[in-house]
């Protein structure tokens, strides 16, 4: 058996389902991770955030899937959205921030973070 090369961004696993053709992506099969499911547990608080680097914005198959998880958890009483968090770089400290296409600053990172931001509830075009 020969190794096979491991891709920077998957698992063994992530690999594995690559190989099976019985779940190829041109028969409908595609998957995405979910960078960060966030919350503050002592308020229940909580929103599921998508993490882009490098400016790089998610694919559309990522968008439908997020929109779905949106829809299904947009009746919790303590859900703040689906979001996507873009930075021009690697992190808030080596470039411009993108809160759902918008550039926002690190303060306001921050405070969203802390949902503090009173449009944090609104999601990411959905």
């Amino acid at each position: 058996m020969t190794q096979k090369r491991r891709d920077d961004h998957s698992t063994e696993f992530g690999l594995w389902l690559r190989e099976q053709p019985e779940i190829d992506s041109k028969l409908g099969f595609v998957a995405t991770n979910i960078d960060y499911v966030w919350r503050n547990y002592k308020t229940g608080d909580w929103m599921i955030i998508e993490e882009k680097r490098y400016g790089h914005k998610p694919k559309l198959y990522q968008l439908e899937i997020f929109k779905l998880l949106n829809w299904c958890c947009k009746h919790h009483p303590k859900f703040h959205g689906m979001h996507v968090l873009v930075f021009e770089n690697t992190n808030p400290d080596d470039g411009k921030i993108f809160w759902d296409g918008e550039q926002i600053s690190k303060a306001r990172l921050l405070k969203i973070l802390m949902f503090e931001d009173e449009y944090i509830s609104s999601c990411m075009q959905c």
